[in-house]
């Protein structure tokens, strides 16, 4: 069973402990994140292994928009520490009872990820290419 404590981030705060950040503000709200920001929650562990398993199961989570019918706020929408802590114990709760499943489910999403990523700097690419030749016609 994986131990978590997981607080709104404050910036004074020393943080030593295995740790990632999650976005609580804003439509991507749930988001994980691995430098802080200030509208973000602090999630710390007692191991590396146990941070792994939920930063990818947060992601996971994100992803899928889990997260969006938790959120309130009529200008900005947020997510409140007691949704996000109810929401990552049953989403743990979940992994705990089917973990092969669970495994392959991350090394999916890593590698869907991994391809996203791939896809997104290929499409960089390509828009750099289109400047480059339009900036050589105008030359």
């Amino acid at each position: 069973m994986c131990t978590f404590i997981l607080k709104t981030y404050n910036q004074k705060d020393e943080i030593r402990n295995p740790h990632f950040f999650i976005l609580c503000k804003g439509n991507n709200s749930g988001k994980p994140l691995l430098s802080p920001c200030p509208n973000c929650f602090s999630i710390q562990f007692q191991s590396e292994a146990d941070k792994e398993q939920v930063y990818w199961l947060i992601f996971c989570l994100w992803q899928s928009k889990t997260f969006y019918p938790y959120l309130r706020g009529s200008v900005i929408p947020f997510i409140i520490l007691r949704d996000m802590k109810n929401c990552i114990q049953s989403a743990l709760d979940k992994s705990d009872r089917n973990p092969e499943q669970f495994q392959k489910m991350v090394a999916t999403f890593q590698s869907m990820n991994q391809f996203e990523n791939q896809l997104k700097q290929n499409l960089q690419a390509i828009q750099k290419a289109k400047k480059l030749i339009l900036f050589s016609f105008i030359r």
